[in-house]
């Protein structure tokens, strides 16, 4: 006995250690062995998915977001109409220097651009198609939908007068069978009795974004063309758009312009607000990933003590031995429980090597393919967030603690003189 009373355990803490490496990483065709391989692939296998579905939903979630953010801004400011959907025309305002420096002033915002919108009519000789025509300011930041442009070039806007030049996408290219320097009438509807007017246009350039509802209704032009058809006068514009510097602000930041910034009459305006059902498109890709998550948690917890359950039973004649040498029931445990952390990190290694491989392969290659019409785009998209992988990683390594704890217990109920016998 020591001076606190205590008889020491006579087997060294390190041999719990040993024993579970020695069933871990023996190399004879055990049943153990083949346990603890199952148990380690369906750990990586779990591992992996978890990764791949994050990385999928955050791919989603900014490009698809970034499409419409980068075509649309994140906030519009229009003059104030009721029941207006996101395709009416815009009643006029007039240009506010003033009220755009105080705009631009908002740390969060990068840049307020001012357009308007008319319905139109695209014709040729044998089709026709209705669209939207949305007009442009003459300094508009092109360079925002460079990665939009599938052939020609964007509209050029002159300092004075209109441009006649037109950017349609390639959904209206292929329908109506129009490429960059071709000709086009464009019949643009008047409200009430008014005759429908006519402009004869050049296709400057085609664009792509894969968002049905922007490829199937917009043509981009000059903002000035718009004004002069609907007679307004200089210096009138249809609204403007605000591009933030993180779209996770666009509520807070459109109510301080709203509240804080805008004259009467005026309503300030999210894009999702204008387009919601995009929006609850990819807040379902976030459930559904939370859900696959979910499912893999509980694989890999269920995977974890079942794979300690058989180990302790194909385990029970050594554990009556080493209790009938005086091994203590928490030595035993340890053995089990070293097994069962064998078997989590080098799971959750091989599963990051396995979802962060198909992750950079499918990034950089594009193997898997989507249909457009339904995902918005044509290929899945990649994003990896390192503190998520390590949530992933960490979180797996917890529960799978947890998992392990439990089965463990039955090494105390074990009798020596039963488990020596037990074939």
């Amino acid at each position: 006995m020591n001076s606190f009373g205590r008889t020491p355990d006579p087997v060294p803490l390190k041999l719990s250690l040993f024993i579970a490496r020695r069933i871990s990483l023996n190399r004879e065709k055990t049943f153990s062995r083949f346990i603890i391989r199952i148990a380690v692939a369906a750990t990586a296998l779990s591992v992996g998915v978890m990764i791949i579905a994050t990385a999928l939903v955050n791919g989603f979630q900014q490009t698809v977001s970034q499409k419409i953010f980068s075509f649309w801004g994140h906030i519009h400011i229009v003059r104030y109409q009721p029941n207006a959907s996101p395709l009416t025309e815009e009643l006029p305002i007039r240009e506010n220097d003033t009220l755009v420096r105080e705009i631009r002033a908002l740390p969060q915002v990068s840049q307020v651009n001012a357009f308007a919108v008319k319905s139109a009519i695209l014709k040729t000789r044998d089709e026709f198609e209705q669209v939207v025509f949305r007009g442009m300011a003459p300094g508009y930041p092109w360079k925002s939908l460079e990665r939009y442009r599938v052939s020609g070039n964007f509209p050029r806007l002159p300092d004075s007068g209109y441009s006649d030049q037109v950017m349609i996408s390639a959904y209206f290219s292929r329908l109506l069978n129009l490429k960059p320097g071709d000709r086009i009438l464009v019949y643009f509807i008047e409200p009430g009795e008014n005759p429908v007017r006519v402009r004869k246009l050049r296709v400057c350039g085609i664009y792509k974004t894969d968002v049905e509802e922007y490829d199937r209704i917009y043509v981009l032009g000059d903002l000035r063309l718009i004004s002069r058809l609907n007679g307004w006068s200089p210096g009138q514009i249809g609204g403007y758009e605000v591009f933030l510097k993180d779209y996770r602000l666009m509520d807070t930041v459109r109510n301080s312009i709203f509240y804080n910034l805008l004259p009467d009459q005026y309503n300030a305006t999210t894009i999702r607000d204008i387009y919601p059902n995009i929006f609850d498109w990819l807040n379902l890709q976030t459930t559904n990933g939370v859900i696959v998550i979910i499912i893999m948690g509980i694989v890999a917890l269920i995977n974890m003590i079942t794979a300690i359950l058989i180990l302790i039973l194909e385990r029970t004649n050594m554990i009556g031995i080493l209790k009938a040498v005086g091994m203590r029931d928490w030595s035993l445990q340890q053995i089990f429980v070293y097994q069962a952390s064998y078997i989590v990190l080098v799971g959750i290694i091989a599963g990051n090597i396995f979802g962060l491989g198909l992750s950079l392969l499918q990034q950089s290659t594009g193997f898997f393919k989507l249909p457009e019409e339904t995902y918005y785009v044509a290929v899945a998209p990649i994003h990896l967030v390192g503190w998520e992988i390590a949530a992933i990683d960490f979180g797996t390594l917890g529960v799978c603690f947890l998992a392990m704890m439990i089965p463990s217990l039955m090494v105390r109920a074990v009798s020596p003189v039963k488990a020596i016998r037990f074939k």
